[in-house]
């Protein structure tokens, strides 16, 4: 027994004691490419900062696979820790009693201090409920802007100094690219974001009713207005000329302007990083487009991405190893840095000022335009949008746009078709929620 005893003795005295197990949490996220690297990145930033935590990050597909993939768990008990949520999923989220816990609670059960008013208000104010509260983590928050090939404007004769900022330069701008020889002057990606929801917005003008349903589950959409049935009746003849090329849903148009084949395309501003990456010409960025004639015009554009939801039913240990993870993210040089990788927005008020001072916005012309675009003073038409069922919604939008895009429908009927049968899915969400 003393032998056993000197050994033991022996151990301690040399720092052998027994590892403490970290507490392993789970990610769930729908980033891939460039974007997957960026994710893995910080989840390896986070788990060499520190020794009791560690984060694994997960990819579950695309934003509306994963989010359905998050909900089946839920319901069968095995959820994740953290799920990466996009924002049209937001109402869905808020809705889902007992299935997730606000932000300033995980951050008050593990003692980390939290102050909301870091945050961006434009960014953080989508995530919050009525009653003021922080429901999810403002994390991956970008935009919709008008990307543009400055090499393929040059060989059409157009200025790669001075993008079109109106839908009206659009047109004039994409002929002069298809009489160079484009097969594919312009493109859009998530074309119910673009060319609707954020439409809308910097317009001025809703894109649903009850403040875009930030005051009522009773919304109903609002997009058969002249101005909206103008707008994609004109993308339409577009599409008819050849000017207009659809190349998919979701951010399917992003690989063909990297690639070089589409010379304008607007989408998210989060697309910098892979078109820095993969585009073998110089790119510009400029603001969406709008139409002079518009009073109120150009407003502001809302927000897109997503955010993250620490789920319901985890262990203390665990909602700390969240806090922690939250904390991490939050930081200003950590934010910063991942604004000037990805092009999505900074989240904080210094991750801007950071990055303002640093000159990164004049030695990369054009990454400011994104924060720009969000931070101008919002209305309640341009707030932002929060809808049940936004995920079927999207898909209606795209299976009626992409009739008309077709000659099927006309711009007019697609649209009151899309209103129609989205309308049935927030009556559902309603009736759901009372």
């Amino acid at each position: 027994m003393k032998f056993k005893h000197a050994i033991v003795v022996s151990a301690l005295a040399m720092g052998l004691t027994p590892a403490m197990a970290q507490t392993e949490i789970q990610w769930w996220h729908s980033m891939s490419g460039q974007l997957g690297e960026w994710i893995n990145g910080l989840a390896k930033g986070f788990n060499d900062s520190q020794k009791d935590y560690k984060v694994v990050p997960v990819f579950k597909g695309t934003y509306p696979e994963s989010f359905a993939a998050a909900i089946a768990a839920f319901r069968a008990g095995n959820a994740p820790h953290v799920l990466q949520v996009f924002e049209v999923g937001t109402a869905s989220m808020m809705a889902s009693k007992g299935a997730i816990v606000p932000v300033n609670e995980v951050m008050s059960r593990a003692g980390v201090k939290f102050d909301a008013s870091v945050y961006v208000p434009a960014v953080s104010g989508y995530y919050t409920a009525p009653n003021g509260q922080m429901l999810s983590l403002p994390f991956n928050s970008s935009t919709t802007v008008l990307h543009y090939n400055k090499d393929a404007f040059k060989a059409a004769g157009l200025n790669p100094d001075a993008p079109p900022k109106t839908w009206p330069e659009v047109v004039s701008a994409a002929a002069k690219l298809k009489a160079s020889g484009h097969k594919c002057p312009f493109t859009t990606a998530w074309q119910s974001w673009t060319q609707l929801e954020s439409f809308s917005a910097w317009h001025n003008v809703e894109f649903a009713t009850q403040r875009n349903g930030f005051n009522g589950l009773n919304a109903r959409l609002n997009i058969t207005t002249p101005l909206h049935v103008r707008h994609i009746e004109n993308l339409a003849n577009m599409a008819q000329q050849g000017l207009f090329v659809y190349k998919g849903r979701n951010n399917s148009a992003d690989a063909t302007f990297q690639s070089g084949e589409c010379a304008m395309y607007t989408g998210s501003s989060a697309a910098y990083g892979g078109i820095k990456r993969n585009l073998k010409a110089q790119a510009g960025i400029s603001t969406l487009p709008f139409y002079p004639d518009v009073a109120g015009a150009p407003q502001n554009t809302v927000i897109g991405g997503a955010s993250l939801w620490a789920m319901a039913g985890k262990k203390p240990e665990e909602y700390k190893a969240v806090a922690a993870f939250y904390k991490y993210l939050s930081d200003p040089q950590v934010q910063a840095k991942s604004h000037q990788e990805t092009g999505y927005l900074p989240i904080t008020t210094e991750a801007f000022n950071i990055t303002e001072k640093s000159g990164f916005y004049k030695q990369n012309p054009g990454t400011d335009v994104s924060v720009t675009q969000m931070i101008r003073k919002t209305t309640d038409k341009s707030r932002g949008i929060r809808l049940g069922n936004f995920v079927q919604i999207r898909t209606i939008l795209d299976e009626e746009l992409e009739q008309v895009w077709s000659g099927k429908k006309s711009a007019k009927q697609g649209l009151e078709d899309a209103k129609r049968r989205g309308d049935v899915e927030l009556e559902k969400f309603e009736k759901a929620n009372k």
